[in-house]
């Protein structure tokens, strides 16, 4: 069984669904608790594999929602998530 076999019919396509990334008109307060709590938790994920590296990166990416100082939105890490995963699926940048 493939990977694609594996997902849901909706989510079985070689283009990403856009409709599923969030509202980037959500609105996130700044709020320095929240983010120094996801940021200890990016560090504590944070390891030697790569998987625990891009835990790491989402969770710190997803604190920069509360960082007064940072302009992303929900869909900017959506998509830059899901376009890292597609990479890493598709065996990386370089095809050496």
């Amino acid at each position: 069984m493939s990977e694609d076999e594996e997902l849901p019919e909706e989510l079985q396509e070689d283009e990403p669904d856009w409709e599923m990334a969030p509202d980037s008109d959500a609105e996130f307060e700044p709020d320095a608790e929240r983010r120094e709590f996801l940021r200890g938790i990016a560090e504590d994920v944070y390891g030697d594999s790569s998987e625990s590296k891009q835990l790491s990166a989402i969770l710190y990416r997803v604190s920069d929602l509360y960082d007064p100082d940072e302009d992303t939105s929900p869909e900017e890490i959506y998509l830059n998530v899901r376009h890292i995963m597609d990479i890493k699926a598709k065996g990386g940048l370089r095809k050496d």
